[in-house]
């Protein structure tokens, strides 16, 4: 088992081959085309999925773009961060706590809704 640390050649439009490290949760580059610019290099682990009946409803996957020009946190960073797609935002930690907080409190509020629902249903209500 190699110690070093594991690295790709990506070809891009811009810099040629350029090697960068690889992160051990980056699933590949399948996506990557040769007409690509440096900071288009963008490293992703597996998407975690939100499914509900069959129906998805959201992704949510690390993500890090290395060369990124513009450094936003929230749209393309160098420091790693979590994507999430039904905002369109990628998350630091605690970004990430204060949305799972709101979909917990969300979730909360469909229960209600849900017992509201039963009671009307079962005559309980008007």
């Amino acid at each position: 088992m190699s110690t070093e640390p594991r690295t790709i050649t990506l070809p891009t439009a811009d810099y040629g081959d350029v090697t960068v490290p690889e992160p051990d949760w980056c699933t590949g580059h399948p996506n990557h085309r040769p007409d690509d610019q440096r900071a288009d290099i963008h490293h992703s682990g597996p998407d975690i999925s939100l499914t509900w009946r069959g129906h998805h409803i959201t992704d949510a996957c690390i993500v890090q773009t290395p060369f990124t020009e513009t450094d936003v946190p929230e749209l393309s960073s160098r420091t790693p961060g979590v994507s999430v797609s039904v905002i369109a935002r990628t998350l630091d930690p605690a970004s990430l706590y204060d949305l799972a907080a709101a979909l917990d409190g969300y979730a909360d509020q469909l229960r209600d809704l849900a017992d509201q629902l039963d009671t009307i249903l079962t005559g309980g209500g008007q």
